[in-house]
């Protein structure tokens, strides 16, 4: 006999990517800060009546198993092995939010801002006045309350000279990593094996999904706390009729 406690650890191991190619040399990829993990595995149970109100037989019908992970650090490995199985590459878009005002200056009225990390300006998002309300942006020759932005030298009116602005923009940096979502076609499924421990007292059980697809990936933001991620797996048999293996200490 034995107890468990804690969340857990789980790993998936990548083994076909989004187009069906099956990966060579697969990296595997742990799901740090793990919250919880959730099975289920479920028949359809049918039922055979005669007259009575008790059926007579009950046989079991589709079966379904399921996966759930729950973490707290994410990564571009992470998601693109686990769900996306697309393409990982270098650089990443970044968002500018001004919390402090910038001054308009005098002639010629322009702000540039400076992207951090040794960033690009890539596009505008938005300029608020002082008091927070939406300038409203023009091809050129901004009016008072206005404004004009190119290649990110933002340009306003010589009426606005003085006025403290909260400009927002998106750049681009060469460090970090971005997945590209491109549109595959249906059927196109990305599967990956699973491995589960749940060590407690020096001993350990274990779960081994030797096939599992990722279905869902839901995140939700909260205003005073940590986001935590998920990510839903169904489970299917190998080449071989195995579903899974569990395994226990004793």
């Amino acid at each position: 006999m034995m107890q468990l406690f804690g969340s857990g650890r789980i790993y998936a191991t990548p083994l076909v990517d989004a187009t069906g190619a099956a990966i060579a040399v697969p990296t595997p990829v742990k799901f740090n800060a793990c919250q919880d993990i959730a099975s289920d595995f479920t028949f359809d149970i049918k039922m055979l009546h005669g007259q009575n109100q008790m059926p007579i037989a009950i046989g079991r019908g589709k079966q379904k198993v399921t996966l759930k992970a729950k973490f707290g650090v994410v990564s571009g490995a992470l998601y693109n092995q686990a769900f996306f199985g697309q393409t990982l590459s270098t650089g990443q878009d970044g968002v500018s939010e001004a919390l402090t005002p910038t001054l308009i200056p005098a002639t010629p009225y322009t702000i540039t801002p400076t992207p951090p990390s040794s960033g690009t300006w890539a596009e505008d998002l938005g300029v608020r006045n002082a008091a927070g309300v939406p300038m409203t942006r023009v091809a050129s020759s901004p009016a008072a309350g206005q404004y004009s932005v190119a290649a990110g030298v933002y340009t306003f009116a010589a009426a606005d000279t003085g006025l403290g602005v909260f400009i927002d923009y998106r750049y681009t940096v060469t460090t970090g990593k971005q997945i590209v979502m491109t549109n595959q076609l249906m059927g196109s499924t990305p599967t990956v094996a699973l491995m589960v421990s749940i060590p407690f007292n020096g001993k350990q059980l274990t779960w081994r999904f030797p096939q599992a697809v990722a279905g869902k990936m839901a995140m939700a933001t909260k205003l005073d706390d940590f986001t935590i991620p998920e990510i839903d797996f169904d489970i299917f048999a190998d080449a071989t009729g195995t579903v899974g293996t569990i395994g226990f200490a004793e």
